[in-house]
């Protein structure tokens, strides 16, 4: 019987923690609202919406919470469907956060499943971006896996550093 290393990591988590600060930052959410927007938005809307962002609330009183407002990508005439079910949907997520994150939700007609962009290779990490790079890589043993991992830090942790 073999126990796991304690120093081993998840595929999931390595990438949520490249991932996770950079939509944080321009979308107010995360990953973990992404990978379970289909049982949040149930078979009625999960092949046709995407949640694209949240807007937060400002100012208010110190210390309190606003909820804020999510926009949600919706593709053509069901737009009009998840308007009538907004009600339900903004208890689901709130469920999903555990809170009232949510108060409204803003419905924006636009295709959802866009087609794969290819782009340019992203220009290779330097100094300290690359050492922690190769940091969060260590103990990953499959080439392809690895390289998978690399070109994903680089195109995430270089976006993070051109935007300083």
């Amino acid at each position: 019987m073999s126990y796991p290393r304690k120093d081993v990591k998840q595929i999931s988590e390595l990438a949520n923690g490249l991932i996770d600060p950079v939509l944080a930052r321009r979308a107010g959410i995360n990953t973990a609202l992404l990978g379970s927007w289909s049982e949040i938005a149930g078979e009625d809307f999960a092949d046709c919406t995407r949640p694209e962002k949240i807007a937060w609330a400002r100012g208010g009183d110190e210390g309190s919470f606003r909820p804020g407002v999510l926009t949600i990508a919706c593709e053509g005439a069901r737009a009009l469907f998840l308007t009538h079910a907004q009600g339900e949907l903004i208890q689901r997520i709130n469920s999903f956060f555990g809170f009232a994150a949510v108060h409204q939700i803003r419905i924006v007609q636009k295709p959802v499943s866009q087609a794969v962009r290819r782009s340019r290779a992203p220009a290779p990490l330097k100094g300290e971006a690359a050492r922690k790079l190769e940091g969060m890589m260590e103990g990953i043993e499959g080439d392809k896996l690895r390289q998978a991992i690399q070109r994903l830090g680089t195109a995430v942790m270089g976006k993070r550093g051109n935007q300083r």
